[in-house]
């Protein structure tokens, strides 16, 4: 058995909505240098719906996938149906991922959380902070 599923291995190679969003309505940064993966997630939002959504990932393989995919998952959908996306979601629609690199999708579902926390802050719209990643204090940003 391959250690990467094809899905792994096209998102890796084609990614897709790699960039900068200009003036996003939201972002989320999650990661440290020490482990090699940092992802940044741009969202444009309008009445609701996420219109545009873009990423910068520094990492392996599996964490391009990751952020090509979940970036996949949530364009086009309202911010809430985007707080509903998981870690596992993201690695079941990518056919897997191996062991060691779960966290992968971890991050992509944080950074995605990350910037729809920026959003609703800068919008002053009320959330519960139980919805969010305590980012300031996991293990994966520190």
């Amino acid at each position: 058995m391959a250690l990467y599923s094809e899905k792994v291995m096209d998102h890796f190679k084609n990614p897709r909505n790699v960039g900068v969003i200009e003036n996003a309505d939201g972002v989320g940064e999650v990661g440290n240098a020490k482990c090699g993966d940092i992802m940044k997630i741009y969202l444009k939002i309008e009445n609701n719906i996420i219109e545009d959504v873009k990423f910068e990932t520094f990492g392996c393989g599996s964490a391009i996938a990751s952020s090509s995919m979940a970036t996949e998952m949530i364009k086009g959908k309202s911010i809430f149906e985007a707080m509903e996306l998981t870690n596992k979601a993201v690695a079941e629609a990518l056919d897997g991922l191996p062991a060691q690199k779960l966290h992968c999708s971890v991050l992509a579902e944080e950074a995605i959380k990350k910037a729809l926390k920026d959003y609703f802050d800068r919008n002053a719209i009320p959330y519960d902070k139980k919805q969010f990643p305590d980012c300031e204090n996991c293990h994966h940003c520190h």
